[in-house]
Protein backbone atom coordinates (compact mmCIF):
# COMPACT_ATOMS: atom_id res chain seq x y z
CA UNK A 1 0.00 0.00 0.00
CA UNK A 2 1.38 3.39 -1.01
CA UNK A 3 1.59 6.04 1.69
CA UNK A 4 1.66 9.70 0.72
CA UNK A 5 2.95 12.48 2.95
CA UNK A 6 2.54 16.13 2.01
CA UNK A 7 4.63 19.02 3.27
CA UNK A 8 5.38 22.63 2.42
CA UNK A 9 2.13 24.32 3.30
CA UNK A 10 2.01 27.54 5.27
CA UNK A 11 0.74 31.10 5.42
CA UNK A 12 1.72 33.67 2.81
CA UNK A 13 0.50 37.00 1.57
CA UNK A 14 -1.23 37.37 -1.76
CA UNK A 15 1.28 37.32 -4.58
CA UNK A 16 3.61 35.02 -2.69
CA UNK A 17 4.79 31.52 -3.50
CA UNK A 18 4.86 28.11 -1.88
CA UNK A 19 6.17 24.74 -2.98
CA UNK A 20 4.31 21.66 -1.84
CA UNK A 21 5.94 18.25 -1.76
CA UNK A 22 4.40 14.79 -1.62
CA UNK A 23 6.65 11.92 -0.67
CA UNK A 24 5.48 8.43 -1.62
CA UNK A 25 6.54 5.53 0.56
CA UNK A 26 7.40 3.46 -2.47
CA UNK A 27 7.24 3.43 -6.21
CA UNK A 28 4.13 1.66 -7.38
CA UNK A 29 4.07 0.20 -10.87
CA UNK A 30 0.29 0.35 -10.60
CA UNK A 31 0.21 4.13 -10.23
CA UNK A 32 -0.97 5.75 -13.43
CA UNK A 33 -1.50 9.31 -12.22
CA UNK A 34 -0.43 11.49 -9.34
CA UNK A 35 -2.43 14.56 -8.55
CA UNK A 36 -3.04 17.51 -6.26
CA UNK A 37 -6.47 18.34 -4.92
CA UNK A 38 -7.63 21.03 -2.54
CA UNK A 39 -10.60 21.57 -0.31
CA UNK A 40 -11.67 24.80 1.32
CA UNK A 41 -14.10 24.85 4.26
CA UNK A 42 -17.65 24.01 3.17
CA UNK A 43 -16.57 23.48 -0.42
CA UNK A 44 -16.17 20.40 -2.57
CA UNK A 45 -12.77 18.84 -3.05
CA UNK A 46 -11.44 20.03 -6.40
CA UNK A 47 -8.66 18.88 -8.67
CA UNK A 48 -5.76 21.30 -9.00
CA UNK A 49 -3.32 19.44 -11.24
CA UNK A 50 -2.28 15.96 -12.19
CA UNK A 51 0.45 14.17 -14.10
CA UNK A 52 0.29 10.72 -15.63
CA UNK A 53 3.03 8.16 -16.15
CA UNK A 54 3.56 9.40 -19.70
CA UNK A 55 4.30 12.87 -18.39
CA UNK A 56 1.08 14.48 -19.59
CA UNK A 57 -0.14 17.24 -17.31
CA UNK A 58 -3.53 18.75 -16.63
CA UNK A 59 -4.41 21.87 -14.62
CA UNK A 60 -7.59 23.40 -13.33
CA UNK A 61 -8.38 26.61 -15.19
CA UNK A 62 -8.16 28.57 -11.94
CA UNK A 63 -4.46 27.76 -11.50
CA UNK A 64 -3.16 27.66 -15.07
CA UNK A 65 -0.15 29.88 -15.51
CA UNK A 66 0.40 30.12 -11.75
CA UNK A 67 0.91 26.54 -10.55
CA UNK A 68 3.34 23.94 -11.86
CA UNK A 69 3.19 20.23 -11.10
CA UNK A 70 6.32 18.12 -11.40
CA UNK A 71 7.78 14.89 -10.12
CA UNK A 72 11.13 13.42 -9.24
CA UNK A 73 10.80 9.73 -9.93
CA UNK A 74 14.15 8.95 -8.37
CA UNK A 75 12.91 10.38 -5.08
CA UNK A 76 9.30 9.17 -5.45
CA UNK A 77 8.26 12.77 -4.83
CA UNK A 78 5.57 14.93 -6.40
CA UNK A 79 5.73 18.72 -6.28
CA UNK A 80 3.38 21.65 -6.73
CA UNK A 81 5.01 25.02 -7.25
CA UNK A 82 2.44 27.71 -6.51
CA UNK A 83 3.16 31.29 -7.60
CA UNK A 84 1.08 34.46 -7.56
CA UNK A 85 -1.04 33.02 -4.80
CA UNK A 86 -4.49 34.49 -4.17
CA UNK A 87 -6.76 34.39 -1.12
CA UNK A 88 -9.02 32.09 -3.13
CA UNK A 89 -6.22 29.49 -3.14
CA UNK A 90 -6.63 29.04 0.62
CA UNK A 91 -7.44 25.39 1.28
CA UNK A 92 -6.16 22.08 2.53
CA UNK A 93 -4.07 20.58 -0.25
CA UNK A 94 -3.97 16.82 -0.78
CA UNK A 95 -1.74 14.58 -2.81
CA UNK A 96 -3.39 11.55 -4.44
CA UNK A 97 -2.51 8.55 -6.57
CA UNK A 98 -4.64 6.68 -9.08
CA UNK A 99 -4.05 3.31 -10.70
CA UNK A 100 -6.73 3.62 -13.35
CA UNK A 101 -6.19 5.18 -16.76
CA UNK A 102 -9.28 7.42 -16.56
CA UNK A 103 -7.21 9.82 -14.46
CA UNK A 104 -5.41 10.85 -17.66
CA UNK A 105 -8.65 11.80 -19.40
CA UNK A 106 -9.27 15.54 -19.53
CA UNK A 107 -12.91 15.01 -18.70
CA UNK A 108 -12.38 12.79 -15.69
CA UNK A 109 -9.10 13.63 -13.99
CA UNK A 110 -10.72 15.84 -11.36
CA UNK A 111 -12.98 13.07 -10.07
CA UNK A 112 -11.60 12.39 -6.61
CA UNK A 113 -13.05 8.89 -6.47
CA UNK A 114 -10.64 7.79 -9.22
CA UNK A 115 -7.79 8.16 -6.75
CA UNK A 116 -7.10 5.29 -4.38
CA UNK A 117 -4.38 6.70 -2.15
CA UNK A 118 -4.44 10.04 -0.35
CA UNK A 119 -2.14 11.97 1.90
CA UNK A 120 -3.23 13.65 5.11
CA UNK A 121 -3.12 17.12 3.58
CA UNK A 122 -1.15 20.32 4.12
CA UNK A 123 -2.79 23.67 4.83
CA UNK A 124 -2.21 26.67 2.58
CA UNK A 125 -3.46 30.05 3.77
CA UNK A 126 -3.17 33.15 1.60
CA UNK A 127 -3.94 36.52 3.17
CA UNK A 128 -4.82 39.68 1.29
Amino acid sequence: QVQLVESGGGSVQAGGSLRLSCAASEYSYNTYCMGWFRQAPEKEREGVANIDKNGSIRYADSVKGRFTISQDSAKNTLYLQMNSLKPGDTAMYYCAASSGTLCSNSGYWTLHWLYTYWGQGTQVTVSS
